[in-house]
């Protein structure tokens, strides 16, 4: 009997030693699978020969977290991929985690405003009625905030806000930056409900109304007014909810379904809007949408990524950029998307190119028509392109701990 119960017991230990190699724990966060059709060799950030602006990140995210610096900024740039927010978030809640910091802030488009999905940590709200653009197809026509989209409102009077939920790990912000066009036709306020008058500054070089408040809010209204029909309807980009008060990261995902790599260069405001940001870390996550257009060249795709690195580039010089390889897609679920590969090779030519660095997402994943498998798994949906809920937290653990070990390899050199 107490052979049968030591054997037991070492097949118990011997278990728990295996799945040591075969899960990988991320914080408090679910551990990743690594699944048989996944190469976890991959799963590392690539840098060409200078990474010196990823050594300035490393070092800004360690005063971080002796609390000797308040924010870290991180943007993610992309289509569906980003705008519903699982990924990204997933990433920037791993990081919110181990630093054990729950400031820092958002950037929030009014998704639920524009009748479109959102991501998880804030909603917007309106009692009008609002038209939505956007950088895709037949809606582009007027002015686009840096997220490829925007909405105008044009009747007489009406309400608009936005609300952190309860999934967000920042709770409160303690100032709002609102991105919308300088038109005479209209005015805007915070709601006189509210029993706080805070200070107010606009910045139009900058595109944005900035409020600062003297204690933390986690929702605010504003009341628009028409004053005259003879000038522009009223555009409005997003909004900044910035917590100062607490250490953190800030995270802005610009996402807008169905973009590409150009599509964001439509908005005319872009750099101007960017700026206000101050990302330190900023992810490139575009190719989707360009690798299922018939006409996709490489050469095109390459030049529209060079002018989005020159706009981040001179937002913050020291940003440190990150370009995720196209993940594996099907067109209309049938065709295998061979495109993905030369896509995946132009991300690689701009990390030598502009000194960025790049995660090879398209290999880990399991290279070409490995999207199959991840449907078949339930990580992914029906039309091969886009992933299950499940899929996009994996994405984004994995992201995060390709992210991780960088920052813990290169203590030495920042410390």
């Amino acid at each position: 009997m107490r052979e049968r119960r030591f054997i037991k017991y070492l097949k118990i230990n011997l278990l728990a030693y295996l799945c040591l190699g075969v899960f990988i724990k991320i914080n408090s966060q679910e551990k990743i699978n690594p699944y048989p059709f996944m190469n976890m060799e991959y799963n590392h950030l690539y840098f060409s020969k200078d990474s010196s602006s990823f050594l300035k990140l490393y070092k800004k995210m360690n005063d971080l977290k002796l609390k000797n610096s308040n924010k870290v900024g991180v943007v993610h740039f992309g289509g569906s991929h980003v705008q519903a927010g699982t990924w990204s978030t997933t990433f920037v809640n791993n990081f919110q985690s181990e630093f054990k910091t729950t400031g820092g802030g958002y950037f929030v488009f009014p998704y639920k405003i524009a009748k479109t999905n959102g991501q998880p940590f804030a909603t917007t709200f309106s009692d009008g009625k609002w038209k939505r653009f956007r950088a895709i197809g037949k809606d582009y026509c007027v002015p686009l905030g840096m997220c490829a989209l925007s909405v105008s409102y044009h009747d007489s009077a009406t309400n608009f806000g936005v609300a952190l939920t309860k999934k967000a790990i920042c709770k409160s912000f303690n100032s709002i930056k609102v991105y919308h066009n300088f038109t005479d036709g209209f005015e805007f306020a915070v709601d006189s409900i509210h029993n706080y008058i805070p200070i107010r500054k606009d910045f139009k070089e900058f595109g944005y109304t900035l409020f600062d408040f003297e204690l933390p809010i986690d929702s605010i209204n504003f009341k628009l007014v028409r004053k005259d029909s003879l000038h522009q309807d009223f555009i409005l980009f997003g909004f900044s909810l910035d917590n100062n008060l607490q250490p953190g990261f800030y995270f802005a995902g610009l996402g807008a379904n169905g973009a590409a790599s150009g599509s964001f260069l439509k908005c005319g405001d872009l750099t101007s809007q960017f700026t206000s940001l101050g990302p330190d870390l900023v992810i490139m996550s575009l190719g989707v949408n360009d690798t299922q257009a018939s006409n996709f060249a490489k050469e095109e795709y390459i030049e529209n990524y060079d002018s989005l690195i020159m706009v981040i580039k001179k937002a913050n010089p020291d940003a440190a950029i990150i370009l995720t390889t196209t993940t594996d897609n099907f067109i209309k679920r049938k065709t295998s998307n061979k495109k993905t590969i030369i896509a995946k090779d132009a991300m690689f030519e701009l990390m030598e190119k502009h000194n960025i660095a790049v995660w090879d997402l398209f290999s880990l994943m399991g290279g070409y028509k490995s999207m199959m498998k991840w449907q078949k798994a339930g990580l992914a949906g029906k039309d091969r392109v886009h992933f299950s809920p499940k899929g996009y937290v994996l994405l984004g653990n994995l992201m995060y701990e390709a992210v991780y070990k960088s920052y813990s390899a290169n203590q030495k050199k920042i410390n």
